[in-house]
This record gives structure tokens, C-alpha cells and sequence, in this order.
């Protein structure tokens, strides 16, 4: 297997193909993943997610749809737990666009998002300004953008955006990383033809307990759970579900979608779902 790395999107990626990938295969994918970037990134001032955050108005995306579909569905599985309203509460932390890391008072999203934010085939409208956050599945569906560019490239291919892999072809055995030890692993996954998505709440931490994955209600960072694994048919449901782990509805949106998953407490417990292909070497659940 070839196998190119390079940095995009604030993290690491890895495409083993078969054969190595031309020069033109490489600039179309940079390209995807940097129109991507140019809409969807909150850190980059001007992003077109950026610009709905001060001004309102429209955003033009083919994305938009497919992906809030899937926040409004993991929105009422968690009561509420995952919003993209939670851009808000991430800047209050200290998780902004200039990484900051000094963090303010905690500020719950607005918990009717839907009300103001709009979306069908063409994009996404905002009544009122409203900064979105996509890094509950953007990622993901990122991966599935270029596993798509890549579709007509012959043999097998695995597309892997910091943890966020997609794979095609035959079976990839995938270590589950010890959130506490990088290097152990708690368990092996077996993925052919799927996704596995993966969030911890050791990645992007900082100050005093503070991490990236936030109760949208509350505004501070999760408590129980420190590490999610989640297999489905497309790494933006996968990536989703991994998010939504972290809140007691995680499992039941796994269920309506079809997805397997495990996850670990903070008090280092394990537990997945009946038929996630995963040999964990410690579960319980």
C-alpha cells in the first residue's frame, strides 16, 4: 500500500491506496478539503461559518442539509446535550479561533437552535447571527467527501483524518487507544467497507478539567465518559454518534442508525453495543 500524509484541518491524515496517487488525485483532494475549510471552519475569520456568526444570513453548501439533518436527529436523542449552537460555549472556554485557552464563564447554547437556523439542498439560512460549530461530525463527513473523490481509484483505500477512518475495501484491524495511555489500547476493531470514528475527552485539553466535548445545556465540558468508538456504514453518522456517546441518548441514536459502539468512563469502565466488531480486552456491559 501507498500511503500519503499530510497535515489539513488542524490535524494529521493518512490515504493508503493501492497504487501511489497522482499529482492530480493529490490536488483534488487538497482542493475538496480546502473548500470545505473555507465554509465550515470556525477558525478561520473568513470562513463562511464565520461570517453567519456576525452577520446572519445565508450560507451556500451542499453540505449543509445532510449535515444538520444529522444534528438535529443526535439534538433530540441527547435532549439537547449536542447543539451547533456550541461554538459559543467553546470561544467562552478559550477554544477560539486565536486558541486562547483562557477560559471564561461557561455559556449554555441557545437551546432552540432550530428556530434560527434554516437549512434545505441549496444551504443553510440564519434569522439572527449564529455561529455553528460542525465538529461534532464535520470531520466525518469530510472523510466521506474525499473516500468519494477517490471512489474510481482501483483496489483498496482507507482514509484516515486523525482518527476519523473510512475504509474500502478489505478488513482493517484498528487499535482503540487508551485515553489515558497513548500507548496502550483498550480493545481491536475489525473494519471492512465502513467507518470508525473515535472522540476523547484527552484530545484538545486544557486548563483545569477542560476539553473539547461540552454539554451544549450547560456549557461545561462532559464528565462520565472520556472516550468513544462508533462503526457505521459512513464516518459522518459514525462521527456523530461518537459525539453523542458522551450523553445517555448516544446509544439509542447508535440503535436508529445503525451504528456499533464502545465507550469508556472516566472511571475506566468499558461497555458497547451487542454486536460491535470490537475484541475488547477489558468490558463490562
Amino acid at each position: 500500500m501507498a500511503i500519503w500524509r499530510f497535515d489539513a484541518i488542524g490535524t494529521v491524515w493518512e490515504i493508503e491506496t493501492a497504487s501511489e496517487l497522482d499529482a492530480v488525485r493529490r490536488d483534488g483532494v487538497s482542493a475538496l478539503i480546502g473548500r470545505f475549510d473555507r465554509v465550515w471552519s470556525r477558525f478561520r475569520p473568513d470562513s463562511e461559518v464565520h461570517r453567519l456568526g456576525r452577520e446572519g444570513g445565508m450560507l451556500a453548501s451542499a453540505d449543509a442539509a445532510p449535515m444538520l439533518d444529522a444534528y438535529r436527529a443526535a439534538s433530540a436523542a441527547t435532549h439537547g446535550g449536542v447543539n451547533p449552537l456550541v461554538a459559543d460555549s467553546l470561544v467562552a472556554l478559550g477554544y477560539d479561533p486565536d486558541y486562547s485557552l483562557v477560559a471564561g464563564e461557561p455559556v449554555p447554547a441557545i437551546a432552540h437552535w432550530t428556530g434560527i437556523v434554516h437549512w434545505d439542498e441549496r444551504g443553510a439560512t440564519a434569522s439572527a447571527p449564529a455561529l455553528l460549530d460542525v465538529g461534532a461530525l464535520g470531520k466525518g463527513r469530510l472523510v466521506d467527501l474525499v473516500a468519494a473523490e477517490l471512489a474510481d481509484v482501483p483496489g483498496d483505500v482507507v482514509v484516515d483524518a486523525g482518527g476519523d477512518i473510512r475504509v474500502r475495501g478489505g478488513a482493517v484491524r484498528i487499535g482503540l487507544e487508551h485515553p489515558y495511555d497513548a500507548t496502550k489500547a483498550i480493545g481491536v476493531a475489525e473494519v471492512q467497507d465502513a467507518a470508525l470514528c473515535a472522540s476523547a475527552a484527552n484530545r484538545r485539553a486544557w486548563g483545569d478539567g477542560l476539553h473539547h466535548v461540552l454539554d451544549a445545556r450547560t456549557g461545561i465540558p462532559v464528565r462520565t465518559w472520556v472516550a468513544t468508538w462508533a462503526i457505521g456504514a459512513d464516518a459522518m453518522h459514525a462521527d456523530a454518534v461518537a459525539t453523542a456517546l458522551f450523553f445517555d441518548g448516544g446509544p439509542d441514536l447508535a440503535a436508529q442508525w445503525g451504528v456499533e459502539w464502545v465507550r469508556m468512563s472516566t472511571d475506566g469502565r468499558a461497555e458497547r453495543s451487542r454486536d460491535c466488531p470490537v475484541e475488547l480486552f477489558t468490558a463490562r456491559g
